[in-house]
């Protein structure tokens, strides 16, 4: 039983962009069926409005509420534990941080920041970090898709700095479990009966069955063949594209 759908964003209903054949109709199916929905994203290179903005433009049906990016939960929980944080991010992203207070930092946090992660940026967080400062991260993601290959992601530049400064960085967005079990959560769901729809075998599908969700891959974006191999394929709900998603529940 589905009572409630966590849909990813790039690679499942965007790539580069665009939207991928069949993805708009498909959403505006499961809207009308008036299931809860959340599109999710670990997406930090852009402001939330500006994610927004592009799925809206590009024809897809959805409220503000319904988009969560793991940025704002950063966001939130730098607020919620008075953190001032030293921030590893592109510059397009610091709108979403403008009213927080970054001077004298006491925590370090890492985002998707692209050509940004350069010795000197890494080193400063390492000087933070050795004072004791928690290191947080949006995901754990090794790469993402773009242009027709993978790409790094920022989760090889999380695990340098916990290598190099010995800590443990605490994870908010996919793949960690209590970002899947608070959106569930918000929308009135139990997790175990809530789908998570990702291309991601890592960041979306084993890190929601982790949490006790119920998990779907689809063979776009970075899906990598053999990818399907990794999960028991009874308990996994395996899709050509997110167009065959309605069909299938």
């Amino acid at each position: 039983m589905i009572d409630g759908l966590l849909l990813d964003i790039g690679g499942v209903l965007t790539l580069d962009g665009a939207a991928l054949t069949g993805a708009i109709d498909a959403v505006a199916e499961l809207q009308r069926r008036d299931l809860p929905l959340r599109f999710l994203t670990n997406t930090s290179k852009r402001p939330r409005q500006a994610v927004l903005d592009e799925l809206v433009d590009l024809g897809f049906s959805l409220q503000a509420e319904q988009l969560i990016t793991a940025p704002i939960a950063v966001k939130q929980l730098l607020q919620q534990q008075h953190l001032r944080p030293f921030i590893i991010s592109t510059p397009a992203l610091l709108d979403d941080f403008a009213d927080i207070d970054t001077d004298n930092p006491n925590a370090v946090v890492v985002f998707d920041a692209a050509e940004g992660f350069c010795y000197q940026v890494l080193d400063a967080a390492f000087q933070v970090l050795q004072q004791g400062a928690p290191l947080i991260a949006v995901g754990g993601n090794r790469y993402y898709q773009s242009g027709g290959s993978l790409h790094l992601d920022a989760g090889p530049f999380v695990k340098a700095l916990e290598y190099a400064a010995d800590v443990e960085a605490q994870i908010i967005g996919k793949p960690a479990a209590t970002f899947f079990i608070s959106v569930a959560q918000s929308m009135g769901c139990d997790p175990a009966n809530t789908l998570m729809v990702g291309d991601d075998i890592d960041g979306d599908v084993l890190g929601a069955q982790a949490a006790c969700l119920q998990a779907a891959l689809v063979k776009t974006g970075k899906y990598r063949s053999g990818d399907e191999q990794r999960v028991d394929q009874q308990a996994t709900m395996v899709l050509d594209t997110i167009a065959d998603l309605p069909a299938r529940l």
